[in-house]
Protein backbone atom coordinates (compact mmCIF):
# COMPACT_ATOMS: atom_id res chain seq x y z
CA UNK A 1 0.00 0.00 0.00
CA UNK A 2 3.26 2.52 0.85
CA UNK A 3 5.70 2.76 -0.60
CA UNK A 4 8.84 4.90 1.16
CA UNK A 5 10.22 6.76 -1.79
CA UNK A 6 13.96 7.62 -0.02
CA UNK A 7 15.67 5.66 2.72
CA UNK A 8 19.55 4.74 3.92
CA UNK A 9 19.03 1.16 4.68
CA UNK A 10 22.67 0.34 4.45
CA UNK A 11 23.43 3.49 6.86
CA UNK A 12 24.97 1.34 10.38
CA UNK A 13 22.12 2.50 12.50
CA UNK A 14 19.80 0.44 10.02
CA UNK A 15 22.11 -2.07 8.36
CA UNK A 16 22.86 -4.08 11.84
CA UNK A 17 18.79 -4.60 11.45
CA UNK A 18 17.61 -5.34 8.39
CA UNK A 19 15.87 -8.69 8.68
CA UNK A 20 13.47 -6.87 11.55
CA UNK A 21 12.90 -4.17 9.04
CA UNK A 22 11.66 -5.82 6.07
CA UNK A 23 9.43 -7.52 8.67
CA UNK A 24 8.51 -4.59 10.03
CA UNK A 25 7.98 -3.05 6.85
CA UNK A 26 5.88 -5.67 5.52
CA UNK A 27 3.48 -5.44 8.82
CA UNK A 28 2.80 -1.96 7.81
CA UNK A 29 1.82 -2.40 4.54
CA UNK A 30 5.17 -0.97 3.01
CA UNK A 31 5.65 -2.48 -0.19
CA UNK A 32 8.61 -1.23 -1.40
CA UNK A 33 11.23 1.84 -0.35
CA UNK A 34 13.91 3.06 -2.37
CA UNK A 35 17.74 3.14 -1.15
CA UNK A 36 19.12 6.31 -2.24
CA UNK A 37 23.14 6.17 -2.55
CA UNK A 38 24.95 9.10 -0.81
CA UNK A 39 28.85 8.25 -2.05
CA UNK A 40 30.42 6.41 -4.80
CA UNK A 41 31.81 4.38 -2.41
CA UNK A 42 28.63 2.88 -0.86
CA UNK A 43 27.23 2.53 -4.13
CA UNK A 44 28.30 -1.40 -4.58
CA UNK A 45 26.23 -2.07 -1.01
CA UNK A 46 23.39 0.27 -1.96
CA UNK A 47 23.32 -1.52 -5.54
CA UNK A 48 23.46 -4.99 -3.64
CA UNK A 49 20.47 -4.32 -1.22
CA UNK A 50 18.49 -3.64 -4.40
CA UNK A 51 19.40 -6.91 -6.19
CA UNK A 52 19.16 -9.06 -3.08
CA UNK A 53 15.86 -7.89 -2.25
CA UNK A 54 12.76 -7.33 -5.22
CA UNK A 55 11.08 -4.79 -3.09
CA UNK A 56 14.26 -2.53 -2.45
CA UNK A 57 15.27 -0.41 -5.27
CA UNK A 58 18.55 1.95 -5.76
CA UNK A 59 20.36 5.07 -6.95
CA UNK A 60 23.71 6.19 -7.93
CA UNK A 61 25.00 9.90 -6.95
CA UNK A 62 27.04 11.37 -4.20
CA UNK A 63 24.79 13.90 -2.01
CA UNK A 64 25.90 17.62 -2.38
CA UNK A 65 27.08 18.11 1.16
CA UNK A 66 29.94 14.92 1.28
CA UNK A 67 33.62 16.64 0.84
CA UNK A 68 36.32 14.37 1.07
CA UNK A 69 34.85 11.59 -1.01
CA UNK A 70 35.50 10.32 -4.78
CA UNK A 71 34.19 12.61 -7.00
CA UNK A 72 31.58 11.12 -9.32
CA UNK A 73 32.60 11.29 -13.18
CA UNK A 74 30.03 11.46 -15.71
CA UNK A 75 30.49 8.10 -16.98
CA UNK A 76 30.94 6.39 -12.92
CA UNK A 77 27.13 7.62 -13.13
CA UNK A 78 26.27 6.57 -16.02
CA UNK A 79 27.80 3.12 -16.05
CA UNK A 80 25.97 2.58 -12.11
CA UNK A 81 22.49 3.56 -13.32
CA UNK A 82 22.63 0.66 -16.34
CA UNK A 83 21.64 -1.55 -13.47
CA UNK A 84 17.98 -1.83 -13.81
CA UNK A 85 17.69 -1.92 -9.95
CA UNK A 86 18.86 1.68 -10.14
CA UNK A 87 15.50 3.79 -10.57
CA UNK A 88 17.09 7.26 -10.34
CA UNK A 89 20.50 9.64 -10.36
CA UNK A 90 20.98 11.08 -6.99
CA UNK A 91 20.81 12.33 -4.23
CA UNK A 92 22.29 15.38 -5.36
CA UNK A 93 22.04 18.99 -5.69
CA UNK A 94 22.88 22.00 -2.99
CA UNK A 95 23.73 22.27 0.57
CA UNK A 96 24.51 25.83 1.53
CA UNK A 97 23.41 25.64 4.92
CA UNK A 98 26.02 22.77 6.44
CA UNK A 99 28.61 24.29 4.96
CA UNK A 100 27.85 27.83 6.70
CA UNK A 101 27.38 26.24 10.04
CA UNK A 102 30.23 24.17 10.06
CA UNK A 103 33.37 25.22 8.09
CA UNK A 104 33.06 28.85 9.43
CA UNK A 105 30.69 30.58 7.12
CA UNK A 106 31.95 29.72 3.53
CA UNK A 107 30.55 32.14 0.88
CA UNK A 108 28.74 31.10 -2.04
CA UNK A 109 32.03 31.25 -4.72
CA UNK A 110 32.98 28.54 -2.51
CA UNK A 111 31.02 26.47 -2.92
CA UNK A 112 31.41 26.29 -6.60
CA UNK A 113 32.25 22.03 -6.61
CA UNK A 114 29.03 21.52 -5.27
CA UNK A 115 27.72 23.40 -7.97
CA UNK A 116 29.93 21.38 -10.66
CA UNK A 117 28.67 18.45 -9.12
CA UNK A 118 24.90 19.06 -9.27
CA UNK A 119 25.39 19.59 -13.08
CA UNK A 120 27.76 16.21 -13.33
CA UNK A 121 24.13 14.44 -11.84
CA UNK A 122 22.07 16.11 -14.40
CA UNK A 123 24.07 15.86 -17.43
CA UNK A 124 24.71 11.88 -16.22
CA UNK A 125 20.45 11.44 -15.79
CA UNK A 126 19.78 13.58 -19.24
CA UNK A 127 22.18 10.99 -20.43
CA UNK A 128 20.29 7.11 -18.78
CA UNK A 129 17.07 9.42 -19.39
CA UNK A 130 16.78 8.56 -15.32
CA UNK A 131 15.08 10.61 -12.61
CA UNK A 132 16.88 13.21 -10.49
CA UNK A 133 16.80 12.93 -6.79
CA UNK A 134 17.01 16.41 -5.39
CA UNK A 135 18.75 17.75 -1.98
CA UNK A 136 18.39 21.45 -1.20
CA UNK A 137 18.98 23.14 1.44
CA UNK A 138 19.65 26.85 2.20
CA UNK A 139 20.10 26.86 -1.52
CA UNK A 140 16.53 26.87 -3.65
CA UNK A 141 17.37 30.00 -6.05
CA UNK A 142 20.80 28.04 -6.85
CA UNK A 143 19.04 24.51 -6.94
CA UNK A 144 16.39 25.88 -9.49
CA UNK A 145 18.56 28.23 -11.79
CA UNK A 146 20.95 25.54 -12.31
CA UNK A 147 17.97 23.02 -13.08
CA UNK A 148 17.06 25.83 -15.57
CA UNK A 149 20.10 26.26 -17.32
CA UNK A 150 20.80 22.45 -17.93
CA UNK A 151 17.38 22.58 -19.63
CA UNK A 152 15.47 20.61 -17.41
CA UNK A 153 12.43 21.98 -17.93
CA UNK A 154 11.55 19.69 -20.46
CA UNK A 155 14.17 19.24 -22.78
CA UNK A 156 15.50 16.76 -25.12
CA UNK A 157 16.03 13.61 -22.69
CA UNK A 158 13.96 15.21 -19.42
CA UNK A 159 13.23 12.35 -16.84
CA UNK A 160 12.13 14.82 -14.22
CA UNK A 161 12.49 14.11 -10.67
CA UNK A 162 11.77 14.68 -7.02
CA UNK A 163 12.60 17.27 -4.74
CA UNK A 164 12.74 15.13 -1.87
CA UNK A 165 11.85 15.73 2.02
CA UNK A 166 10.25 19.00 1.15
CA UNK A 167 11.36 22.06 3.45
CA UNK A 168 11.27 24.94 1.26
CA UNK A 169 8.16 27.63 0.94
CA UNK A 170 5.35 27.29 -1.42
CA UNK A 171 6.79 29.75 -4.04
CA UNK A 172 9.75 26.95 -4.18
CA UNK A 173 7.04 24.11 -4.79
CA UNK A 174 5.20 26.23 -7.48
CA UNK A 175 8.81 26.14 -8.90
CA UNK A 176 9.72 22.83 -8.70
CA UNK A 177 6.22 21.58 -10.10
CA UNK A 178 6.99 24.18 -13.09
CA UNK A 179 10.32 22.42 -14.21
CA UNK A 180 8.22 19.36 -13.73
CA UNK A 181 9.59 17.56 -10.45
CA UNK A 182 7.68 15.97 -7.67
CA UNK A 183 7.19 17.06 -4.22
CA UNK A 184 8.21 14.48 -1.47
CA UNK A 185 7.19 14.49 2.49
CA UNK A 186 8.96 13.64 4.98
CA UNK A 187 8.44 12.85 8.94
CA UNK A 188 9.05 16.92 9.20
CA UNK A 189 5.47 17.21 7.99
CA UNK A 190 4.30 15.94 11.44
CA UNK A 191 6.35 18.18 13.78
CA UNK A 192 5.04 21.19 15.42
CA UNK A 193 7.27 23.70 14.03
CA UNK A 194 6.05 22.54 10.20
CA UNK A 195 2.81 24.94 9.81
CA UNK A 196 4.38 26.65 6.65
CA UNK A 197 5.05 23.09 4.87
CA UNK A 198 1.66 21.68 5.97
CA UNK A 199 0.25 24.34 3.89
CA UNK A 200 2.40 23.49 1.27
CA UNK A 201 1.21 19.80 1.83
CA UNK A 202 -2.19 20.88 1.20
CA UNK A 203 -1.60 22.60 -1.94
CA UNK A 204 0.57 20.28 -3.94
CA UNK A 205 -1.69 18.60 -6.59
CA UNK A 206 -2.46 14.97 -6.07
CA UNK A 207 -0.67 13.54 -8.98
CA UNK A 208 2.82 15.41 -7.70
CA UNK A 209 3.52 14.42 -4.18
CA UNK A 210 5.91 11.55 -2.88
CA UNK A 211 5.85 10.20 0.32
CA UNK A 212 8.92 8.79 2.31
CA UNK A 213 11.09 8.53 5.48
CA UNK A 214 14.74 9.88 4.71
CA UNK A 215 15.70 7.28 7.44
CA UNK A 216 17.76 6.75 9.66
CA UNK A 217 16.72 10.41 10.14
CA UNK A 218 13.64 12.58 10.86
CA UNK A 219 11.67 10.03 12.36
CA UNK A 220 7.91 10.85 12.18
CA UNK A 221 5.55 11.34 15.64
CA UNK A 222 5.68 9.77 17.39
CA UNK A 223 8.71 8.13 17.24
CA UNK A 224 10.36 11.62 17.02
CA UNK A 225 13.80 11.10 18.68
CA UNK A 226 14.20 7.92 17.72
CA UNK A 227 16.09 5.94 14.88
CA UNK A 228 13.94 6.03 11.70
CA UNK A 229 12.60 3.42 9.58
CA UNK A 230 10.59 2.28 6.09
CA UNK A 231 7.82 1.16 8.03
CA UNK A 232 7.03 4.74 9.76
CA UNK A 233 5.98 6.19 6.35
CA UNK A 234 2.49 5.41 7.05
CA UNK A 235 2.57 7.96 10.06
CA UNK A 236 3.68 10.41 7.20
CA UNK A 237 0.79 9.09 5.11
CA UNK A 238 -1.71 9.91 7.93
CA UNK A 239 -0.75 13.61 8.19
CA UNK A 240 -0.71 14.31 4.81
CA UNK A 241 -4.10 11.95 4.54
CA UNK A 242 -5.45 14.34 7.91
CA UNK A 243 -4.07 17.94 5.86
CA UNK A 244 -6.22 16.38 2.85
CA UNK A 245 -9.42 15.51 3.76
CA UNK A 246 -8.53 12.07 2.86
CA UNK A 247 -7.90 8.76 3.47
CA UNK A 248 -4.53 7.35 4.21
CA UNK A 249 -5.00 4.21 2.17
CA UNK A 250 -6.08 7.35 -0.36
CA UNK A 251 -2.70 8.45 0.09
CA UNK A 252 -0.92 5.61 -0.08
CA UNK A 253 -2.76 4.55 -3.33
CA UNK A 254 -2.25 8.09 -5.13
CA UNK A 255 1.55 8.36 -4.01
CA UNK A 256 2.24 4.54 -5.29
CA UNK A 257 0.62 5.67 -8.28
CA UNK A 258 2.71 8.50 -8.54
CA UNK A 259 5.94 6.63 -7.70
CA UNK A 260 5.61 4.28 -10.43
CA UNK A 261 4.48 7.19 -13.24
CA UNK A 262 8.09 8.90 -11.73
CA UNK A 263 10.43 6.39 -11.36
CA UNK A 264 9.10 4.17 -14.45
CA UNK A 265 11.98 1.35 -14.50
CA UNK A 266 9.86 0.35 -11.75
CA UNK A 267 6.77 -0.52 -13.80
CA UNK A 268 8.84 -2.81 -16.18
CA UNK A 269 10.39 -4.95 -13.13
CA UNK A 270 7.20 -5.12 -11.20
Amino acid sequence: MYIDSHCHLNFPELASQLPEILRSMQAAQVDQAVVICTTMEEFAAVQGLAQQHPNLWATVGVHPDNEGVHEPRLQELVQGAADPRVIAVGETGLDYYQMDERKGGRTVADLEWQRERFRTHIRAARQVQLPLVIHTRSASDDTLAILREEGEEGGAGCAGGVFHCFTESMAVARAALDLGFYISFSGILTFKSAAELREVARWVPSDRFLIETDSPYLAPVPYRGKTNNPSYVPFVARQLAELRGCSPEDIGRQSTENFHRLFARTRSLN
